[in-house]
């Protein structure tokens, strides 16, 4: 389809976005949603699941704390690489196909875990597991996004992300259900993690190609086709897409730079005079929450039973904390669209800087599950702000290479998280733990505030042509 010009500005626009904008949310954003939404649930349950595994391979492996806390950092070491890799091949091969491959190493490397009779061993499958995960978790959001209308786009990929929670309390049930009947059950639970291989059949035949992605490339006739095609199941629901009103202003269509299919150009163009400020508040954002998120979520089980607790009650108790992360997410997401992304993201990592501290300053089991249960609901409702956020922020072609970036190196702090954990507990114990979040998150808070460019209501490609033209 030829590509309409703009009178008064001079910019090429999109006759791809526009139709996309004028779309109406439909059963086919919501098989997207399910599609992409199931991909988070078993990305989440295999991470959230290493919680529940390590108080018993600690003591079937007579691990150290300092080893405990390496496992522990495995699958995030593996994140880093598997949402960098995500990122910079999405923007160069396509998003559809990274997601798949992703889904396929991340399966294959959770059934060899299930075999692992040691713990380096158990470490290498958890690494290249992370990698698929990673690579997954970061190419989803930025993917889907891209099919979405502006009204609805702050909220869906918000209940995108909320899909995460479903994984997290699936592991917990794991945990407190399937981890404490026999000393081998933890090898049932990581084949288990391993069943979404069957969701690729799937993906392969109802996932289509970003149209907005495939414009961006001069892949036009396969951008019509897939956009044709989700306007004639719109016209099957009954929506008559000819008497919608047609969107504002035609979406200008505003690459960063042109001509540039390379892993170097695509990264040097985040960095750009444009993109830096965004791209350094991406970083900020992803490393603060992450790096908070991973030291109480993996070490909570295993600190409450160092804490005195049995393994079966600290299982519920993070069982129970595990359940606030649903209303947590979709309280954010809903807010997305209400008082807007970077309002969301600040708000509730201020609150959840609050709850960790009180985890910190709390003597009481009570103290503590109410604490847990309230940072547990913010900083999840915080990550549906982020996912919703970032890719927003970045131009089409160079959209997951900068999603990819700032998940990696969000990994990072995912990656230390443990690990410091395992150093500091045994000589500041709780306080010193969950008190350094508080400080981490306002730092990130006031990284989106003072950094970030507003989002809400407005089309991808009005951002990215905000951005050129600062």
């Amino acid at each position: 389809m030829s590509q309409p010009s703009s009178q008064s500005s001079g910019i090429a626009t999109s006759s791809i976005a526009a139709r996309i904008e004028r779309m109406p949310f439909s059963r086919y954003h919501r098989r997207l949603l399910l599609m992409g939404g199931l991909g988070y649930t078993f990305d989440a349950m295999d991470a959230a699941v290493l919680a529940f595994l390590l108080p018993v391979l600690r003591t079937q492996w007579s691990l150290s704390s300092v080893q405990t806390g390496v496992l522990g950092s495995g699958t995030f070491m593996g994140y880093f690489v598997g949402a960098m890799l995500a990122g910079v091949l999405g923007d160069l091969i396509g998003r559809r196909r990274v997601m798949m491959v992703a889904l396929v190493i991340y399966c294959i490397a959770s059934l060899a875990s299930a075999t692992a009779h040691d713990w380096p061993f158990f470490l290498a499958t958890r690494i290249v597991a992370g990698l698929g995960t990673g690579a997954e978790s970061a190419i989803v959001a930025p993917f889907l996004s891209e099919f979405v209308a502006r009204r609805y786009r702050g909220a869906f990929t918000g209940s995108l992300a909320g899909f995460f929670s479903f994984g997290f309390v699936a592991a917990a049930l794991l945990g407190y259900l399937v981890i404490p009947v026999a000393p081998s059950a933890w090898r049932v639970v990581m084949v288990i993690t391993a069943l979404p291989i069957v969701m690729l059949l799937w993906w392969r035949r109802a996932l289509p190609e970003s149209p907005r992605w495939l414009e961006a490339r001069g892949r036009h006739a396969e951008a019509e086709a897939i956009v044709a095609h989700a306007e004639a199941e719109l016209r099957a629901e009954g929506v008559q897409l000819e008497a919608l009103p047609d969107a504002d202003v035609v979406p200008p269509s505003v690459p960063v730079a042109t001509n540039r299919a390379s892993v170097v150009a695509n990264v040097k163009a985040l960095w750009s005079r444009s993109l830096a400020r965004v791209t350094a508040m991406t970083w900020l954002m992803w490393l603060s929450i992450t790096f908070s998120y991973y030291a109480f979520f993996t070490w909570i089980p295993g600190l409450l039973v160092q804490n005195g607790m049995t393994i079966t009650r600290s299982f519920s108790y993070s069982l129970v904390i595990y359940l606030a992360q649903i209303p947590g997410y979709f309280s954010g997401a809903w807010l997305n669209e209400r008082i807007g992304r970077q309002a969301t993201i600040a708000a509730y990592m201020v609150l959840g800087g609050v709850s960790a501290l009180g985890l910190a300053l709390t003597r009481s089991d009570a103290g503590i599950m109410i604490a847990g249960v309230l940072l547990s609901f913010f900083m999840n409702g915080t990550y549906a702000g982020v996912y919703a956020y970032t890719p927003e922020v970045f131009p089409t072609d160079v959209r997951t290479t900068g999603a990819g970036l700032a998940s990696s190196i969000g990994r990072l702090g995912a990656i230390a998280a443990p690990i410091l954990v395992g150093y500091v507990y045994p000589v500041a114990g709780f306080a010193g733990v969950f008190g350094a979040t508080t400080t981490v998150l306002l730092i990130g808070a006031l990284a989106v505030v003072l950094m970030g460019v507003p989002t809400r209501g407005r089309s991808l490609e009005d951002i990215a042509a905000g951005q050129l033209h600062r």
